[in-house]
């Protein structure tokens, strides 16, 4: 059971679907009441496939996002050094601090409210005091493109939705660089998005990783519906993983956890 606030991501694509429903039950009851009914019929069905897509919307970012997220972080052992990238609220960030009560759990983050509501770091922080996790947790005020953490620093590294943020392909690539920097030889990279996985995969490659694989999360990752899906891309990054990190077993690729 959550126990803190997180909001809602990017509240203003929400606010267009459900500004969309609105107007065509507009259209809807005008052209019924002027005798349009073939006009009528379209604009029902419209407004209704709108609101189904909010609907998706609605549980994407409340619900199911978390359930897809508990499910991966079922890999820690729970004395692991963890990072997010771009934690917002905390959302991963907190589930992750949950499953380590020998490690720690690091947010990074601007702090940004277009990308998800209220997002402020006093808010992730009154969020980990909610959860009970505030003694494992960070919170670094920072850009993903330039991390203020030493080489080699983390086991795992996890990013929900914040890198397609960076508004050029070389600003993102450089967060994704950054990322493999300060992962520890053999360590694990959990990167959710809806798009530019392939390009983040890509640099990885050029870096000389070579154990990755990006896969659909599934319906309960639907921003709307099957075209706002989230991709899952996971590495793990070259080199013999710390003593105390066990592999992780292989998922199948499904419709979500």
């Amino acid at each position: 059971m959550k126990r803190g606030k997180y909001g809602f991501d990017a509240p203003w694509a929400l606010g267009g679907l459900l500004f969309g429903a609105v107007a065509l039950l507009a259209l809807m009851a005008l052209s019924f009441v002027n005798d349009i009914l073939a006009a009528g019929l379209a604009f029902l069905a419209g407004a209704l496939y709108t609101l189904a897509s909010a609907s998706s919307y609605v549980y994407t970012t409340r619900r199911g996002k978390f359930a897809v997220w508990a499910k991966e972080l079922e890999r820690l052992s729970g004395d692991e050094d963890v990072l997010d990238l771009g934690c917002g609220r905390g959302a991963v960030l907190l589930l992750a601090a949950g499953r380590l009560p020998e490690g720690r759990a690091t947010g990074i983050d601007l702090w940004s409210g277009k990308d998800q509501s209220g997002n402020a770091e006093r808010v992730t922080r009154a969020n980990t005091e909610a959860e009970g996790v505030a003694e494992r947790v960070e919170l670094v005020t920072g850009d993903m493109r330039e991390l203020p953490f030493e080489d080699g620093r983390f086991d795992l590294v996890v990013s929900s939705l914040a890198i397609h943020n960076i508004p050029d392909a070389e600003g993102r690539a450089r967060a994704v660089k950054e990322a493999d920097r300060v992962l520890r030889p053999g360590g694990a990279l959990l990167i959710a998005d809806f798009q530019r996985t392939e390009d983040y995969e890509n640099t990885l490659r050029e870096a000389g990783w070579t154990d990755l694989r990006r896969r659909d999360l599934g319906w309960r990752f639907w921003y709307g519906g099957p075209w706002f899906r989230t991709d899952m891309l996971e590495g793990r990054k070259p080199g013999t993983p710390p003593a105390h990190q066990a592999e992780a077993p292989a998922k199948e690729v499904g419709d979500g956890v």
